[in-house]
């Protein structure tokens, strides 16, 4: 049974002194395939140089809602240094982008043009979008419907629990991605918005260090920790984690467009 954990942060400050010590533990627990994300321009310059270091490992790159500028010129700064990076082979997303009105409501605006001119940069490069949204359904919808879409798939990262958003996301053929949350003793809805997505369009990431699964909620999160997620889907559906592991791993492959 192998793992593909797709959005985890191993360029993160929380793994700065001992990454390699962990991602040894984790090759050596069925993770066979991961996706190292970028959220600001230099984790995203950090996450090419740790993937030509590991054969398994894979980048995106891009801005998250809540490391944008506070100006659309120093936006456009950033946006162009992620133009660059985006050429390197091991990057296989533009992600993590999107909106974040949880954290930032005073710059809408400026979260919804970065959003956009990213989704652009993807589709310049012919890359599927990993998408971070908090408390801003109705904003992300609109823009992937009405304004720009993404013309080589998409994820939603971390997906919150939401009906709404998973309900048109299927519509819209955007993979549903599956975190420690759907674990969670107060996720109310978790077994639905599991129930709901088809099979086909379904992932799971550990959104390393965070959002560690139960039993381990509170500590700081690895890719090791995927087989709980996969054991809480595999319940909910009544399926073996083989097979969710199985299906999982190639839709993985399949978006990110890895041989």
């Amino acid at each position: 049974m192998l793992y593909f954990d797709s959005h985890a942060h191993y360029n993160d400050e929380k793994f700065e002194n001992d990454y390699k010590e962990i991602l040894e533990q984790v090759t050596k627990s069925n993770v066979a395939m991961l996706i190292n994300a970028g959220a600001d321009v230099e984790t995203s310059k950090k996450t090419i140089e740790m993937s030509k270091k590991y054969n398994y490992m894979y980048s995106t790159v891009g801005i998250s809602p809540n490391d944008i500028e506070e100006n659309i010129e120093k936006i456009n700064e950033q946006l162009e240094e992620i133009k660059k990076l985006a050429h390197n082979k091991k990057v296989v997303a533009i992600g993590e982008i999107g909106l974040d009105y949880y954290w930032n409501k005073e710059n809408i605006k400026l979260q919804k043009y970065a959003f956009i001119e990213q989704i652009k940069i993807a589709n310049q490069y012919k890359l599927p979008i990993q998408i971070h949204t908090r408390d801003a359904v109705n904003d992300t919808l609109e823009i992937l419907k009405n304004i720009q879409k993404a013309e080589y798939g998409a994820i939603f990262h971390c997906c919150p629990l939401n009906r709404e958003l998973v309900k048109e996301g299927i519509k819209l053929g955007i993979y549903i991605s599956l975190s420690g949350t759907v674990t969670f003793k107060n996720s109310k809805n978790a077994d639905e918005i599991i129930k709901m997505i088809p099979l086909e369009k379904m992932l799971i990431e550990t959104d390393s260090p965070y959002l560690s699964p139960e039993p381990n909620r509170g500590k700081r999160n690895d890719s090791r920790n995927l087989k709980y997620i996969v054991e809480k889907i595999a319940k909910t559906l009544e399926k073996t984690e083989e097979e969710i592991a199985k299906i999982t791993y190639e839709n993985a492959k399949k978006i990110f467009m890895i041989k």
